[in-house]
């Protein structure tokens, strides 16, 4: 693996890692009503996505193991441009539903390629 793709897959998982450790005993609620949590995550998802992007320029196959990849490059790409319509209720879904999946999938790419 290349040593610039590696360095993407540590920063899909720090913000993954960020993100999981912000939102931990939370609930959306706490999540809605908080708006420097709600900021944090959100940053953290659009590393996530600029970072999955990058790593599709420099290694499309590796980043093709990453589940829902383009979802979150087309998620980043919502938060930045769309700021003004983010719901609240999609972000938090993102994290109930597709964030373990992410980091686990990211743990085995990084383990595997050393």
């Amino acid at each position: 693996m290349q040593l610039e793709a590696k360095k993407y897959l540590y920063d899909i998982k720090r913000a993954a890692d960020l993100i999981e450790s912000f939102s931990a005993g939370k609930s959306f609620g706490d999540y809605s009503a908080d708006v420097l949590l709600r900021s944090g995550i959100e940053r953290q998802f659009e590393i996530v996505g600029e970072a999955v992007s990058a790593l599709a320029r420099v290694d499309s196959e590796l980043t093709s193991k990453i589940p829902e990849y383009r979802g979150m490059i087309a998620f980043r790409n919502l938060l930045i441009h769309g700021y003004a319509t983010v719901d609240d209720r999609i972000v938090w879904g993102m994290i109930e539903s597709k964030l373990s999946a992410l980091r686990a999938a990211v743990q085995v790419l990084l383990a595997e390629n050393g």
